[in-house]
């Protein structure tokens, strides 16, 4: 049996062998994308998140990577912080989370804009009531470690683009 995935429009076979690896270390060691950050390694902390999209569902997930096997990944589309900005101009969460000086050291900022932006696509497809809001961005995104304590201006960036394409503003993520 064969493993094949997507990692940012890339198609990837890998052997079966494979299956028991983690998809940090095979972003890591077999395709050198160190964007996607190993903090805690139990999947606590959120820092490894990348996006999933798991056919037959066009919608992305937020997964964390650092303990997530191979061979639950079979027939994914996997994008990761390499595949936000495109030629070098940040996405509109990128931008959002520098105009609202979100993050210090930055190393958690890579789990945070893939699950920001995974919280925001979910939120185009099905708008909600204003005051369920922050109740679905807690929900989405609360449970990420920041140990600069970034965590004020991480929740101000994300709402501003939350409460935008909450009123049917179109950003292109």
């Amino acid at each position: 049996m064969t493993i094949r995935l997507s990692v940012n429009g890339t198609s990837h076979e890998l052997p079966d062998s494979r299956g028991t690896e983690s998809l940090i270390d095979f972003l890591h060691e077999d395709l050198n994308l160190t964007g996607t950050k190993l903090c805690c390694g139990i999947g606590i902390c959120k820092a490894c998140t990348v996006q999933v999209v798991k056919p037959p569902s066009p919608v992305p997930t937020a997964m964390i990577s650092c303990s997530t096997a191979l061979s639950s990944l079979n027939g994914t589309e996997i994008h990761t912080i390499e595949s936000v900005a495109q030629d070098g101009i940040p996405d509109p969460v990128q931008q959002s989370f520098l105009d609202h000086f979100a993050f210090q050291c930055g190393y958690c900022a890579p789990g945070f804009v893939m699950a920001t932006r995974t919280f925001l696509t979910h939120l185009q497809a099905r708008p909600l009531p204003p005051d369920q809001l922050e109740e679905a961005m807690m929900d989405a995104i609360g449970n990420h470690i920041c140990r600069c304590t970034g965590y004020v201006r991480y929740f101000n960036a994300i709402r501003d683009l939350a409460e935008r394409v909450n009123a049917g503003e179109e950003i292109k993520l």
